[in-house]
């Protein structure tokens, strides 16, 4: 019984650092997008953050672990969140429709975070070192879908693994240019409609 009840604690502060922890991140983040749209990244210092929610650049670090990761740092959460969402799929569903569909919710998400996510998204156009970045936390989005769609390719399995992280790429390659076409037109377009024009570009449906 002592043991449980030691383990429910732990348990519940260890979700509590973790949120708080969440918290710290998220307006570090904040303050941060609104230094860069205003002053552009390069010439914004990790000082500069760090002064404006009172806290000193040594500890922004204990939070990020670099300066662009303030701005893609929650990208690799995303994956996950892509991942668990194209297991999640009806196991009969075809391996393209299953990966297109698993991008519904973080479109809608980019679609509803009113200028916040457009303004990421010119800050990352615009910026080399954050679109390098970028592209980083794209392939780790790769080695986290590519397990989820494999087993719904068929054809010689010798050569599934391999193909299903090719899809994801051309997937991925597909969102990156929805994504930049919706930027220019100032969000104007649907996120949606973009990137099933760019899928059925690369998949013969269009």
């Amino acid at each position: 019984m002592v043991s449980t009840v030691t383990d429910s604690v732990t348990t519940r502060r260890s979700g509590l650092r973790e949120a708080t922890r969440r918290a710290v991140r998220a307006e570090i983040s904040n303050a941060a997008m609104a230094l860069f749209m205003e002053h552009g990244f390069e010439e914004t210092t990790v000082e500069q953050v760090a002064a404006a929610v009172g806290m000193s650049g040594r500890s922004v670090f204990r939070y990020f672990a670099t300066k662009e990761d303030i701005v893609v740092g929650a990208i690799e959460q995303v994956g996950h969140d892509l991942a668990a969402e194209l297991r999640s799929r009806p196991s009969g569903e075809p391996a393209w429709e299953a990966l297109r569909r698993a991008f519904d919710e973080p479109l809608r998400a980019l679609e509803n975070d009113g200028g916040i996510a457009l303004a990421r998204s010119t800050l990352l156009a615009t910026t080399p070192s954050l679109r390098a970045a970028q592209q980083q936390k794209h392939a780790q989005w790769n080695d986290l879908l590519a397990p989820a769609l494999t087993g719904r390719l068929t054809g010689p399995e010798t050569s599934r693994e391999y193909r299903a992280h090719a899809m994801v790429a051309a997937a991925l390659a597909c969102l990156d240019t929805a994504v930049d076409q919706w930027t220019k037109s100032e969000g104007r377009q649907s996120l949606d409609e973009l990137l099933d024009t760019a899928i059925a570009a690369v998949t013969g449906g269009g």
